[in-house]
């Protein structure tokens, strides 16, 4: 499918309404491809169910004040709640986003999605349009992103070019284990992300950096920038180390302080993190007036001085517009401080969360979500990188969901759930969209975090970089999940990008010597989709997919359906892995039940890197792989007797630069 839009350029936050009236009120939408099947029904049940839209949120305006947000398959029903239920026969989906001034719905019937607004004119204009047969207006205060993050939803996204064939090849001096849709620096050493933010329609995003690996110690800000998320250009080194006497650059994030809270101009980039100056580690602030590009460290640095304490670091800063205060999150050994500031300057301490088993806490992250996209279940999440020995795990990123009232935060559940079950996920940063609805910020969010462990982060096989990677960025979702509330994730849309053309096989048996007549991956990078269930007349139990080089299987992901346990685990043909850490082959394992029956699977792998998202993200298993030779595709079976596959795909994935 595609849709097109008319660029408009929108400034930040509340100037997006703004700009974006000063320069267009029509979104452009062209050529949805829905094949060459009969146009739908002006008066069917999508057109329909749209006028009931119209009708509602008249009601709602006139009982209420203001419009109402609604998802028929993602569990928004504010709309009803302000007005009455919708009429919804005949439509497999259908969403309404808000704002002050107007709205704009989508219904999806069939194929066909149909589009309307409160800008159409009920006496002119009163039937819905078809997206991507006319123009989709839209009030002011809802920008094109949002409509199309909208239509996205439903299955009617914007039509991604198709990679150059060129993408799919190695590029020229690339080493074997070099991810090719995966940052990575071009040379030297990687850690922790840096939390991305927006500034003129450009994704801003940085990460640790150390260009004397591995002979000098201490790390700097490199800089990428995105349009999209997963295409990035190289900007450099933005905020460099041992510049100012108080060390090296190290963990923290930055905020766009859009009403000159600091000082430093409106608009300005604000960045906290650690400095670490002979063992001590304080807090300081340095601003960019350039738009992120360029940042001066502040005359009054620290602007938090270390009142003693061997661990403190990682600071992370949101906006708390409920209680007008700036709120950081910041990482004491085994507990998160929580501290408030009016100028990002000046902190003071607020509460402490506190928790005993999982090691030294770090990368702190503390926001909003609704659970199920319901707007009145709106939860607050905390959540750390953490270490899960105790447990039986190796490190990763435990959070809690609970409430935060301006001074504390208060778990649901004093027990922690993971964000990932594999190996090599830590440090994880999340962020929101400030171009799309409020509604739609608080249904998901972005997270991407570091691919690696520090249990063997400087052993790894790589020569021409080091550190490992980061993830593909996702979109998290809050998701009742076994009566609970839980991060659920799936790859970022825009990695559609740079898919090639998917081969996809139906009803094959899995058997212990095999399955026959599955598309066999040509290269390392790719991605996997399976459907696996346990059908009618299967005596197995456990579904793997071996993951082939010349000297072997290095990875294997599969599925036991006696446990109901996904696995991942790096296997004995990479040899050149055997010395790593002692826990570096034990098999990562990740709960989920069947969905009437089945299991799906989505495989991301791309050369030393695997991620599984299982049941639609219900559970993700990360961690690096190291092949012994060149890739030679895979192969699918049952360890012991027999399973079906109901579906399987494979589709190639072009590198992203």
């Amino acid at each position: 499918m595609s849709l097109r839009f008319l660029p408009s350029k929108i400034t930040p936050r509340a100037l997006w309404a703004a700009a974006a009236a000063a320069l267009a009120l029509v979104l452009v939408a062209v050529a949805i491809v829905v094949g060459s099947g009969p146009q739908p029904d002006p008066a069917g049940p999508a057109a329909e169910a749209l006028a009931d839209v119209a009708d509602a949120q008249a009601e709602a305006r006139k009982d209420s004040g203001h419009y109402g947000s609604f998802w028929l398959t993602g569990g928004d029903r504010s709309l009803e709640n302000l007005a009455r239920p919708l009429r919804t026969d005949g439509v497999s989906d259908l969403r309404a986003i808000e704002c002050a001034d107007g709205w704009v719905a989508a219904a999806r019937d069939g194929q066909d999605v149909l589009v309307r607004s409160s800008e159409q004119d009920a006496a002119v204009q009163a039937k819905a349009v078809r997206a991507g047969s006319a123009d989709i207006s839209r009030p002011d205060c809802v920008t094109p992103e949002a409509v199309e993050a909208m239509l996205a939803d439903l299955g009617a996204g914007p039509e991604l070019p198709a990679p150059a064939e060129s993408a799919f090849a190695r590029p020229d001096g690339a080493s074997a284990y070099r991810p090719g849709y995966h940052i990575t620096p071009r040379e030297n050493w990687m850690n922790d992300p840096q939390r991305p933010f927006l500034l003129d329609g450009l994704w801003h995003y940085y990460y640790l950096y150390n260009a004397g690996y591995p002979k000098e110690n201490g790390t700097e800000w490199y800089h990428l920038t995105s349009t999209d998320l997963v295409h990035w250009k190289d900007e450099g080194v933005a905020i460099e180390k041992y510049k100012n006497g108080l060390g090296d650059i190290e963990t923290g994030s930055a905020v766009v302080d859009y009403e000159n809270s600091a000082g430093f101009g409106k608009g300005a980039v604000v960045a906290v993190m650690t400095q670490q100056d002979e063992g001590i580690q304080r807090q300081s602030l340095f601003y960019s007036t350039d738009k992120g590009h360029s940042f001066k460290a502040y005359d009054g640095n620290p602007v938090m001085d270390n009142p003693g304490e061997q661990h403190w670091r990682d600071p992370k800063i949101i906006r708390d517009e409920a209680n007008n205060q700036w709120v950081m999150a910041l990482a004491e050994g085994e507990k998160i401080g929580l501290y408030a500031s009016a100028n990002l300057k000046e902190w003071r301490y607020l509460s402490g969360f506190e928790r005993k088993g999982l090691g030294i806490l770090e990368c702190p992250e503390l926001f909003q979500l609704d659970v199920d996209g319901d707007p009145a279940k709106r939860t607050w999440v905390l959540a750390a990188s953490a270490n899960g020995a105790e447990e039986g795990r190796s490190t990763g990123v435990a959070y809690w969901t609970g409430n935060w009232d301006g001074t504390r935060f208060e778990p649901a559940d004093d027990k922690h759930q993971w964000m990932d079950d594999g190996a090599d996920f830590y440090a994880a940063v999340t962020w929101d969209d400030p171009r799309l609805t409020e509604g739609q910020r608080m249904a998901s969010r972005h997270t991407i975090a570091w691919l690696n462990n520090w249990a063997y982060a400087r052993k790894l096989p790589t020569d021409d970089w080091h550190g490992g990677a980061d993830t593909v960025v996702r979109d998290i979702r809050l998701k009742t999940v076994s009566g609970k509330p839980t991060l659920v994730s799936t790859p970022t849309n825009a990695l559609k990008s740079l898919e090639g053309e998917t081969v996809t096989v139906e009803d094959r048996k899995l058997a212990p010597d095999g399955t026959a007549e599955l598309p066999a991956p040509d290269g390392g990078a790719y991605r996997l989709d399976l459907t696996l269930e346990r059908a009618a007349g299967d005596d197995g139990s456990e579904a793997r997919v071996e993951l082939l080089a010349e000297n072997g299987v290095f990875a294997t992901v599969g599925y036991d359906f006696a446990s109901e346990t996904a696995f991942l685990s790096r296997d004995g043909a990479a040899m050149e892995t055997a010395g790593l850490a002692p826990d570096y082959g034990v098999v990562r394992r990740a709960p989920s039940a069947p969905h009437d029956g089945k299991i799906e699977l989505t495989v991301y792998v791309d050369h030393s890197t695997v991620e599984v998202f299982v049941n639609g993200g219900e559970r993700t298993l990360t961690s690096l792989v190291y092949p012994s030779g060149a890739p030679k595709g895979l192969k699918a079976l049952a360890k012991d007797g027999t399973l079906t596959l109901k579906s399987f795909s494979y589709t190639p994935m072009a590198a992203a630069s």
